[in-house]
């Protein structure tokens, strides 16, 4: 059977007047590397192996739909998940109220993440585990985050 999975690059398009704001947040807060710099996009290098493109537009800031967590969301993983949650905060991010023990936030240009440990038991998330109480999450989009 053929399979499918994620790789190692995503892109994301987001306001142009974001594009100072988003630089700061992935190179100073999350340590990240600039890899190349075009007139329209910055390709960007997160840890070994994951790329980003963030695309610069003047289309107008449609985030609002991200905020509500029915968006998609990324995986974050760090080290040190208590300095980097700090670090992440502190710069000013939106955080979301998921009921998930994990930090979900907005980044500047509206996407959504999830910050975890690199070496932390994901299993529970993956079909193996006692899941995540999905009532919860489905009451808190209710209300609208």
């Amino acid at each position: 059977m053929t399979q499918v999975t994620f790789g190692t690059h995503a892109a994301h398009i987001v306001p142009r007047t974001e594009r100072e704001r988003i630089r700061k947040f992935f190179l100073d807060v999350l340590g990240a590397k600039l890899m190349r710099v075009r007139e329209d996009a910055d390709d960007i290098r997160l840890g070994d192996n994951f790329h980003i493109g963030i695309l610069y537009g003047d289309q107008a800031d449609e985030s609002e739909f991200q905020r509500t967590g029915k968006s998609v969301w990324l995986e974050l993983q760090t080290d040190n998940v208590e300095v980097m949650r700090q670090r992440i905060l502190d710069f000013g991010v939106r955080k979301l109220d998921i009921p998930d023990p994990h930090l979900y936030f907005q980044a500047p240009g509206g996407q959504v993440f999830r910050l975890v440990g690199i070496n932390e038991d994901m299993s529970k998330y993956e079909g193996t585990g006692e899941g995540p109480d999905v009532a919860k999450v489905k009451e808190a989009l209710k209300k609208g985050l």
